[in-house]
């Protein structure tokens, strides 16, 4: 046995040998290959990130993507401004058909059976200054209104370069006790319970005679505000005139002052003075109290007074004195009711004389109103105002030929 086995030993050997070559080359194939496809594929990624370069480079000279490095903000205010806004558009009847359509002291819609785009809102603003009594802070906002009713709204209107502009302002934190807000620029009044923005922002359609005769319109200035707690907070503001708007033509000042007081949570009050003179043949000071009461979670109340006093040359002197309630109530999320009742007295015709709205002239008249709108939202950015108003005033020829008038009418605003 012990021959046999010798002469198997060598043909063993020449096996394992063989097979170790054959495993060897197997490998070689093997990563040839693969290097091979490597190869390929990084030639592939390489053509792919050409393409990519070259597409972006066009992006960029068409402007369609920034040149700045990745996760860079050229302009980083914009990155957080925000748009809003809303359009509003109307078609309501005066039984009075007054001479060529127009209702005089009628607001929104001046001329009557005519379909209006009553306004074009829209507003750029940064999120507002936190205040703080530790650190600075800035914030702006600019609104812009056009449509039918910017000439009585932007109280720039007929000034060049402020035809459409609202609102224009600079805020600023002022780490000062619980932090002094300051605004400075076209600054919106402090008067009036109801908005300018009209059916968009107020329960009822139509404006009330007290937000054009017994306000006053946007006035570049400069505002002081302060919160000394939960319940009072205090602005002063010097502006270039009541009634002056973006531009004043004289040193004559207004100063208005708004005393903020809110017992509970669902209780509020505004106390405010003003005092100033227009022009060298005017001036004009007054006071106002404004209040609003959310009685429950649908019902809602608002009050305001007025008291204006003209002093002027040429027996422009006089006292206009208006008063105005609200009521609303909501049967649904979709469905509300509101009411506004109001008085308004100009006993010398001062005011509501011959005024841009177009009463004719006149020695004083007394004016009451009632409206009552159905506030329908189909859905959460649309709002439907169906409105019936009636008003009387003493003067009687003050509606066209009559002293009584019922209008009607709807709105509806589409908010952004």
């Amino acid at each position: 046995m012990k021959p046999k086995n010798q002469s198997l030993t060598p043909l063993v050997a020449k096996l394992c040998l063989g097979g170790v070559m054959m495993a060897t080359a197997a490998g070689l194939q093997a990563q040839t290959a693969d290097a091979g496809r490597l190869e390929r594929l990084e030639k592939e990624n390489t053509d792919l990130r050409k393409r990519l370069d070259s597409l972006e480079l066009v992006a960029q000279k068409e402007g369609l993507v920034s040149s700045a490095a990745k996760g860079a903000m050229p302009v980083t205010a914009m990155s957080k401004m925000s748009l809003s806004g809303f359009v509003t558009a109307s078609y309501f009847h005066d039984t009075s058909k007054p001479n060529g359509n127009v209702s005089p002291g009628y607001l929104w819609n001046c001329v009557s059976d005519s379909f209006s785009l009553n306004k074009v809102k829209v507003t750029l603003a940064s999120p507002p200054v936190q205040s703080s009594g530790d650190k600075w802070d800035a914030a702006y906002r600019a609104s812009l209104i056009w449509g039918q009713d910017a000439p009585i709204v932007n109280s720039g209107a007929s000034t060049v370069g402020f035809q459409n502009l609202r609102e224009a302002y600079v805020e600023l934190n002022v780490p000062v006790g619980t932090g002094l807000n300051v605004k400075a620029g076209e600054l919106i009044s402090l008067l009036n319970y109801e908005s300018g923005d009209g059916g968009a922002a107020n329960d009822n359609f139509s404006q009330g005679y007290q937000w054009f005769y017994t306000g006053n319109g946007p006035a570049a200035g400069v505002q002081l505000g302060y919160t000394f707690n939960d319940m009072f907070d205090i602005k002063a503001r010097v502006q270039n005139g009541m009634y002056a708007g973006p531009i004043d033509n004289n040193d004559a000042k207004t100063v208005m002052v708004a005393l903020g007081i809110k017992p509970s949570k669902s209780v509020w009050f505004s106390l405010i003075g003003f005092a100033g003179s227009e022009s060298a043949g005017l001036s004009v000071k007054g006071a106002s109290l404004l209040a609003g009461w959310q009685a429950c979670e649908k019902t809602h109340f608002g009050l305001e007074l007025d008291y204006f006093d003209f002093n002027g040359k040429g027996g422009s002197s006089g006292g206009v004195y208006s008063i105005g309630g609200w009521a609303s109530y909501d049967f649904t999320k979709k469905v509300a009711l509101a009411l506004r009742a109001e008085f308004l007295s100009d006993g010398k015709g001062v005011d509501a004389s011959k005024d841009p709205l177009g009463f004719a002239a006149n020695n004083g008249q007394d004016i009451s109103s009632v409206a009552l709108t159905l506030n329908y939202k189909s859905v959460p950015s649309v709002k439907i105002q169906p409105e019936v108003r009636y008003d009387h005033t003493s003067f009687k020829t003050g509606f066209g030929t009559k002293a009584d008038r019922v209008v009607l009418g709807a709105g509806v605003s589409y908010l952004f």
